[in-house]
């Protein structure tokens, strides 16, 4: 007997990562990759982290931070937490607050809180792949979320209806999206809290890329906004999901959510059967880090990755034939590609790959029913400018082929 035979039919909802396969290519010697949308490891602050880490197993801490902890998270990093999402517009408490291990964990939890098999996830089209993966194994519906408001919450309820299903959230990174690196307007964020409020659903969102803005006036969280209609965090549809993996680590694996308390007591309950707590040394870590450099750290990135954009964007500018189409991002990691039509991002990454040595990711994963192969995701974020513009100068060779 097989014991494939008795998985749970959620796990034929499980599908590999192009991102995580793609990344195995890394060591390639000269391949120049635009592949992984992963933070430059010469940018982490990893003296800060050796000091963090060796102060943390001083006989006067070690006890704390090898112990088990509470499921909420280590309170000093809470307490840091709540003092920058002020900030930016989202007064809470800390009770508000939830550590998780990584924000792609948040996505599981919210995608096991909310979603009963058949109900509907409203995304973007195309969408992050992390949060597809992570939905999927809650075996949801997917209709497309269109931030531009050209559809009603009217349209989105009978579509619904239709596929006898329920609107349960929709899911956005409003800031920098991965994969199109583009960042939605005040109009839109304030069309969005409009339209969740007509459909009595949550709304989730990512602010993974949040604090790496290179230029442009900043837009306030959807949730800053909803919480300035309200008045209070309490009754906010609005779930916030934050990360130090694009700032500080990611190998950390520390993220954290700000919701309502009712949200996040949920959650809590949920981290206590899956994994207890996060690690409580790598809390105590990242707390002092960021408490001692993350301004400075932050600014430090937004200027070496936002050259690096400009390279890239400059680079296009140059190298792109007719016909293809880019995206041009304030901040974030990511430009996204559109060729022009019948051409196959997978066939032309098969192709890079032999005969250029470069990398990217084929846009069609990241929509939610496949399709639009004529896309691809670039990520400006590891390699130097003159890298990207010979591995730029490439790709526009392999275009130029057809």
């Amino acid at each position: 007997m097989s014991l494939q035979q008795i998985f749970a039919s959620r796990s034929l909802r499980m599908k590999a990562s192009e991102i995580r396969e793609l990344l195995k290519l890394l060591d390639r010697p000269g391949l120049l990759s635009f592949a992984g949308g992963i933070p430059d490891p010469a940018l982490f602050p990893a003296a800060e982290f050796a000091q963090a880490f060796q102060q943390a197993l001083t006989p006067e801490h070690q006890a704390q931070a090898l112990q088990y902890s509470v499921s909420e998270g280590y309170m000093p990093l809470r307490e840091w937490i709540q003092v920058e999402m002020a900030r930016i517009g989202v007064p809470c408490e800390v009770d508000n607050i939830l550590i998780t291990s990584g924000s792609q964990q948040a996505l599981d939890y919210l995608g096991k809180l909310f979603l009963s098999p058949g109900d509907t996830a409203l995304v973007g089209w195309p969408t992050y792949l992390g949060a597809l993966a992570a939905f999927n194994a809650y075996e949801p519906r997917y209709d497309q979320l269109n931030a531009g408001g050209n559809r009603t919450a009217g349209s989105y309820a009978e579509a619904a209806q239709t596929a006898d299903s329920q609107v349960k959230f929709a899911y956005l990174s409003a800031d920098f999206a991965n994969p199109t690196g583009e960042t939605l307007g005040l109009p839109q964020r304030q069309g969005l809290l409009d339209l969740v409020e007509d459909l009595d659903c949550a709304l989730i969102e990512d602010g993974a890329y949040q604090a790496l803005r290179y230029d442009g006036e900043p837009v306030a969280p959807i949730l800053a906004l909803e919480i300035q209609r309200r008045g209070s965090i309490e009754g906010c549809r609005t779930i916030y999901c934050g990360s130090f993996s694009k700032t500080l680590s990611p190998g950390l694996r520390v993220g954290w959510v700000v919701a309502a308390k009712p949200v996040i007591a949920q959650m809590v309950l949920m981290k206590q059967a899956a994994d207890l707590h996060s690690a409580t040394i790598n809390q105590i870590a990242v707390h002092q880090v960021a408490e001692h450099c993350f301004d400075s750290h932050v600014a430090k990135l937004r200027r070496v990755y936002g050259a690096r954009r400009d390279a890239m964007l400059q680079a296009l500018q140059d190298f792109m034939p007719a016909g293809v189409n880019w995206t041009r991002p304030e901040g974030g990691m990511f430009v996204w590609l559109t060729l022009p039509y019948g051409q196959d991002g997978a066939e032309l990454l098969a192709r890079a790959l032999e005969s250029q040595n470069i990398a990217f990711v084929p846009g069609q994963a990241f929509y939610a029913e496949g399709g639009n192969a004529n896309t691809l995701r670039l990520s400006f974020s590891v390699l130097p400018e003159a890298e990207i513009r010979e591995g730029i100068r490439r790709l526009g060779i392999l275009l130029r082929e057809g």
